[in-house]
């Protein structure tokens, strides 16, 4: 084993959030890199949670970071209870003593956005949960784990959402509180930018692009291996990205001893691939936020943002 082939060996993760989608990929890419991932979730394979799905777990997670060369280690934890996120934080203290990289990717909420209605037209109950599920659980897990993180000098913390900075910057997220779940992590992340500065810690707000979730896919009726007959129904399906992609970014990110240049401020996958050089699980290096943009002022071509 070389610092080249498990470049994050003997790094300790916590991925907050990594039962499906990004989460679980970003998991198994930090693994693949030679990371101890902790991977937390609320659907296990005894209990499910509100999103409803039993067919991902935090325990499956775990197995395929194990499985991709690094060390997962499952710890059921509702984020938005207190009590549990400090257990967890407790346990990554007792066995491994440090936290080099946070990545705050819970979300769940899904289920809950309505699309073409105004905020008064929207079920309140819902929008409020939406708050609590992309914002108070993101506050809770970063009050509670940075203190293990600066202990020492190099921690990253990761804020994954839905947009960067400068998209939703003049762009409203269908309503206001879409708007403020996806918004929200963007400022956490220059933000905490800001606090992080003294202890060398970085922190970054991170988007992937249209993302081939395992409930994406389950509501295009597609699977990962025939995704594209999707596209003949909705051809701008044909820029979406695989989340084998985003968590590529982020253990690219984590690898990088230069990272603190992207300080407090917001990327995308597409745009760290550039970077970095790396691809999709098909060698594409997809820039769906590219595609969007370009989308807004003229019809461009699928292929050249591929």
């Amino acid at each position: 084993m070389t610092t080249e082939t498990k470049p994050l060996h003997g790094r300790i993760c916590l991925v907050a959030g990594a039962t499906r989608g990004a989460g679980r990929a970003i998991a198994v890419q930090l693994g693949a890199a030679g990371a101890t991932v902790y991977v937390t979730g609320r659907t296990t394979r005894e209990k499910l949670s509100e999103v409803g799905r039993g067919t991902e777990t935090i325990e499956e997670t775990a197995e395929l970071v194990t499985a991709a060369g690094g060390e997962g280690i499952a710890v059921p934890t509702d984020h938005l209870e207190v009590e549990q996120v400090r257990a967890l934080v407790d346990r990554i203290d007792r066995e491994r003593g440090r936290l080099d990289v946070l990545v705050n990717d819970v979300w769940g909420g899904e289920h809950l956005v309505t699309f073409g209605k105004k905020t008064w037209e929207t079920d309140l109950t819902g929008g409020l949960r939406m708050l609590e599920l992309g914002v108070r659980t993101h506050a809770i897990t970063s009050h509670t784990a940075l203190p293990l993180l600066v202990r020492e000098r190099g921690g990253l913390v990761i804020e994954v959402t839905d947009g960067t900075a400068e998209y939703n910057g003049t762009r409203y997220r269908e309503n206001l509180f879409y708007d403020l779940a996806k918004n929200a992590p963007l400022r956490m992340a220059f933000g905490l930018g800001k606090e992080l500065e003294e202890y060398g810690g970085t922190a970054v707000a991170l988007t992937p692009g249209w993302l081939r979730s395992e409930q994406m896919l389950a509501g295009f009726e597609v699977t990962e291996e025939n995704w594209r007959d999707a596209v003949e129904k909705i051809p701008d399906f044909a820029v979406s990205e695989s989340p084998v992609y985003v968590g590529r970014a982020v253990a690219a990110l984590a690898a990088d001893p230069d990272r603190h240049r992207w300080n407090g401020t917001s990327v995308s996958s597409g745009q760290l691939a550039k970077e970095y050089g790396f691809t999709d699980a098909d060698g594409s290096q997809p820039d769906a936020w590219g595609f969007i943009v370009a989308g807004e002022t003229g019809t461009p071509d699928v292929n050249d943002y591929r």
